[in-house]
């Protein structure tokens, strides 16, 4: 970690850092107000989530991600852009959502970029299976989406497959191919930058909970 990340952490991470706790959380309590809650998993360094919660005042967001560094750049973030609307629980994604959010309580759900575990035999490992993205649907609300966006084209339709046998969401682009035009929200991050500079593309997938 940067010095400057150690400092984020040690004088914003009481005010925004959430502890993992088995207990279902408030979002109203936490963020003092009621407003849709959005929750990013696996934010990196936190770029994109602070251009977007900056951008969505209006909305709650919570960012879930384990890796250190990460979190003290997020929180460097939020001091630089005196963002107030955003929060962070450092902890394993699934065991947030599964003991910390209630069924039927998210307006949204952004996972950009996850590891594609390229190689065959590591494709388990990929975050994009049945079962987790049944538990995202279940943390949704009614009309409430779920985001994915990845510059691996191989995993892009993995995940658009995962998605179709969910029954409980339904594909925002399903008349076109499957996947949807970004939507203005997600601003491009230095990760994505340098990816189309190679001449990767983006791919991106939107799904409501019907």
């Amino acid at each position: 970690m940067s010095p400057a990340q150690i400092r984020a952490v040690e004088t914003l991470g009481p005010a925004f850092l959430l502890p993992y706790v088995s207990v279902p959380l408030d979002a109203a309590t936490i963020f003092g107000r009621s407003a849709p809650t959005i929750i990013e998993i696996g934010f990196g360094m936190g770029e994109a989530t602070a251009a977007i919660a900056k951008a969505l005042p209006e909305k709650n967001f919570i960012g879930i991600e384990v890796h250190t560094p990460g979190v003290g750049a997020l929180l460097k973030l939020i001091g630089e852009n005196n963002i107030t609307n955003l929060r962070i629980i450092q902890h394993d994604a699934v065991e947030v959502l599964t003991n910390m959010i209630p069924n039927n309580s998210l307006a949204g759900l952004h996972i950009f970029f996850p590891d594609p575990w390229p190689k065959k035999r590591h494709h388990k490992r990929r975050l994009i299976q049945p079962e987790f993205v049944n538990l995202l649907a279940q943390k949704l609300s009614a009309g409430g989406y779920v985001h994915l966006a990845t510059d691996w084209e191989e995993y892009a339709h993995h995940m658009l497959e995962v998605l179709v046998q969910e029954r409980a969401l339904a594909n925002t682009a399903e008349a076109v191919n499957g996947f949807a035009p970004r939507p203005d929200y997600r601003g491009s991050s230095s990760f994505e930058r340098k990816g189309l500079a190679k001449g990767h593309g983006v791919w991106d997938l939107v799904f409501i909970r019907q």
